[in-house]
């Protein structure tokens, strides 16, 4: 596939348009029009047609629906070459726009488009899509970005619903379970490895299209992953974003539900939908298959008993740096005389009453860790190394989800897609203006960070949170009340200077000054997540395993979703391998991706990845 030249990105300003829109401008109208060519070139297979429909900048992004892949391509020509190379292969049909879901969309002053959502099928499934349209100088309306999304597949549609079992049971249910979730009459269609949020969102989407799966947790109980973190851990995105599938959050939650409490709801969702789970066992090999499947699975429960599955498809579900801390090589360590932890295996102030404790670190897990040991009266001290973007949740969330995810926002499939629709590099440009209003409404909390010598930046290119996450999973701080602690002093901070090593009694910088602890806790991250992929994998593999997370050159993660070789040269090595991580929302959207791929694969339906 040719790689083309990407044009200078820039937003679709009226000014850079050269184009004004009156007041009584009729979306309705416009979509319509536009669609009707749209349709008719796509159905026919014209790919100069189709590309004739777009702004020489445009953006179209593909979710499997085209390409079985996650692709954005970037200019018309990229596009023309995309759509002239998959049209044939997937027959795309039935074209019809959905009337209830176009507007206008006027995010800033300069900035006009109207936004339409529209269903299409192709050749193995029904899938939709979004466009947006800007006015041109001459009148005419174009769009500029296009997103096509698989939603379902031909002749296999989710259990859910009016396709619901319909079954009595007859007091046969609690015998019939137990025997399904011991695996006692056949063996599992897909082992996945952990029982987070990523596990059991992946696990329910399979069960809905079929495909029984086993779910191997390690901890004693389904929500450990969260119980276990640090007792003033609550979720820092809002309830409405992280809604699981098929089960939504009581409408009494709160809006930031503490750690344990979405533990326990963790555990409820798991035995309501009948998800099959093993708590306390662990997957000690992932190796290649012998039997006629891909993968020879084994499995220790805590009793000792072990067991063997062969199976096609493995779910690695590890969440973030698969949950193995990062801490930084100091010298002299072994010399101090105090406590040292990182911050995953901290679990209270209580802890440390009494005592003074250093954490290193300024990004979200520091914060909360510094704020619970002030509100419980410890004397704790902040280390920043390098410079971290803060802005406050109360004015960041609504402004960087676009209202999407809101009291009375768009239902959240409905929200989902529209988020999904604005392709990476696109929405770097917008979260550089969405960064500035968000610096000016937090300005008392920034100024007040910078009079105290804390150091902050805008994030990458002066784009805020959203694309360090996607690179990097952290370098920020959505601040729920550690900022003021800061500001007032009650949370030290040390942001000057270097850490030289360990001392018996604390920390000695390299500028000479010194930092006495009795506890020091690294709130410095997880590691390279593949880490535990290579513990499971033979050594042979390893090679083919691509990273998990960050954005490739078109702007896509890395394997989130996808099978871990990626589009690699080893990728055939391991084929059936997949990744899925995340945050909730994340694995509530891009969990069906995984079972779709999954079940296509199983079907013979799956093609040949673009």
């Amino acid at each position: 596939m040719p790689v083309d030249a990407i044009p200078f990105r820039s937003l679709p300003t009226l000014q850079k348009l050269g184009s004004t829109v009156g007041h009584n401008l009729e979306a309705q109208a416009i979509a319509k029009e536009w669609f009707l060519a749209f349709a008719d070139a796509m159905s026919s297979g014209n790919y100069i047609s189709v590309a004739s429909l777009l702004v020489e900048d445009a953006f179209w992004r593909d979710m499997l629906a085209l390409t079985w892949d996650f692709h954005t391509y970037e200019g018309r020509d990229a596009i023309r070459q995309f759509i002239a190379d998959q049209l044939p292969k997937f027959i795309p049909s039935a074209f019809r726009i959905r009337n209830d879901l176009i507007r206008l969309h006027v995010p800033y002053e300069d900035i006009v488009c109207v936004q339409a959502f529209f269903d299409f099928e192709t050749t193995v499934g029904h899938a939709s899509g979004i466009f947006r349209l800007v006015p041109l100088a001459d009148g005419s309306w174009k769009a500029h970005t296009v997103f096509t999304n698989l939603e379902d597949l031909k002749g296999f549609p989710e259990k859910i619903g009016a396709l619901r079992d319909h079954e009595p049971y007859h007091r046969k249910w609690v015998e019939s379970r137990e025997r399904e979730r011991e695996f006692l009459d056949e063996e599992p269609g897909v082992v996945i490895i952990g029982g987070g949020q990523s596990g059991l969102t992946v696990a329910a989407r399979l069960k809905a299209l079929g495909i029984n799966a086993l779910v191997v947790e390690r901890n004693k109980r389904i929500g450990d992953n969260w119980r276990n973190r640090y007792a003033a851990l609550c979720v820092h995105d809002t309830v409405w974003y992280d809604h699981l599938p098929y089960m939504p959050f009581p409408s009494l939650w709160p809006v930031y539900p503490p750690a344990a409490k979405l533990g326990d709801w963790l555990e409820t969702y798991a035995h309501s939908l009948e998800l099959n789970v093993w708590t306390s066992a662990e997957v000690v090999s992932v190796e290649p298959g012998t039997q006629g499947k891909k993968w020879s699975v084994k499995v220790v429960r805590d009793d000792g008993r072990e067991r063997v599955f062969q199976v096609n498809h493995v779910v690695f579900a590890l969440g973030f740096g698969s949950g193995l801390p990062n801490i930084p090589t100091i010298p002299c360590q072994a010399e101090f005389k105090g406590q040292v932890l990182h911050s995953s295996q901290h679990k209270r102030a209580t802890d440390h009453l009494g005592q003074k404790v250093v954490v290193i670190g300024a990004c979200t897990s520091a914060h909360d860790i510094c704020a619970d040991y002030v509100d419980h009266g410890v004397d704790v001290t902040m280390v920043q190394r390098t410079s971290t973007y803060v802005m406050s949740a109360k004015e960041g969330i609504p402004r960087l989800t676009g209202g999407l995810y809101l009291e009375n926002g768009p239902p959240t499939d409905i929200a989902d897609r529209i988020n999904a629709s604005f392709p990476n590099f696109l929405l770097k440009l917008v979260h550089q203006r969405v960064a500035k209003d968000l610096a000016e409404a937090d300005r008392d909390i920034l100024d007040g960070l910078r009079k105290v010598g804390f150091k902050l930046n805008m994030g990458d290119d002066d784009s805020g949170p959203v694309h360090l996450i996607w690179t990097r999973g952290g370098g920020y701080y959505f601040d729920v009340g550690a900022s003021q602690k800061i500001i007032d002093g009650k949370i030290k901070l040390k942001s000057n200077g270097s850490i030289a090593k360990f001392t018996p009694h604390g920390l000695l910088f390299e500028d000479g000054s010194t930092l006495d602890a009795e506890v020091v806790i690294f709130a410095t991250g997880y590691a390279d997540g593949r880490t535990a992929y290579f513990q499971l994998l033979p050594s042979h593999l390893h090679d083919a395993v691509q990273p998990l997370w960050g954005l490739d050159e078109q702007g896509e993660l890395y394997s989130v979703a996808r099978e871990v070789g990626g589009r690699g040269p080893q990728a055939a090595k391991v084929a059936g391998l997949w990744a899925m991580l995340g945050n909730l929302a994340m694995c509530r959207f891009h969990s069906k991706h995984v079972a779709l791929q999954i079940k296509a694969y199983e079907e013979g339906l799956f093609g040949e990845r673009y």
